[in-house]
């Protein structure tokens, strides 16, 4: 699809946000969706959620797809509710939800690197932080959805046991959404 092509290349979405107590910039869903609407042309961009279960454990799943014509490309991701978070209601809770699994879903369609890199040391901390970790789930989900063959997910599920990138809860999740892939 080459509208696609063209937006991933040309597409430049700023990380126009700050976290005050990480001390670092990241982008959002909004920054992100602000910055391709230029770029769309004839193309439709849509996203969608979904709440999904996976073994006891409820997730959102975004779906952002690109249209153009006959053709369409999407990309899948997925975020789980925390039980709580301090300070917000439970609707607020889901509204986050969505819009983490919308940002990684708009990450994947459109090729965008959110992991640390020379351009952005000086607006991180020296110590690693959350959206490193997050970053990290979301490529080893995007590996799992990506993956058909049964040995190759078996073979990610170590990996992803090993990674000191992700939390314990984080490979938790990973390990039951492969297992969900592979036995159904």
């Amino acid at each position: 699809m080459k509208i696609l092509n063209k937006i991933q290349k040309e597409l430049k979405a700023p990380k126009g946000q700050v976290n005050k107590f990480g001390n670092y910039r990241y982008r959002s869903c909004e920054d992100i969706l602000e910055a391709v609407k230029p770029l769309l042309g004839e193309a439709v961009l849509t996203i969608s959620d979904e709440i999904v279960q996976i073994g006891d454990r409820y997730y959102v799943k975004a779906t952002a797809t690109i249209k153009e014509g006959d053709e369409s490309v999407s990309s899948v991701a997925f975020a789980r509710e925390g039980l709580e978070k301090k300070g917000m209601d439970v609707s607020q809770i889901t509204g986050s939800t969505s819009s983490y699994a919308r940002k990684y879903a708009l990450n994947g369609l459109l090729l965008i690197d959110d992991t640390k890199d020379a351009d952005t040391k000086d607006n991180r901390s020296a110590e690693p932080t959350i959206e490193i970790e997050s970053e990290a789930f979301a490529k080893a989900n995007e590996a799992i959805q990506n993956e058909t063959d049964t040995k190759a997910l078996t073979k990610l599920k170590t990996d992803i046991a090993k990674s000191v990138k992700l939390t314990d809860d984080e490979k938790r999740s990973l390990i039951e959404i492969a297992d969900t892939k592979i036995y159904g």
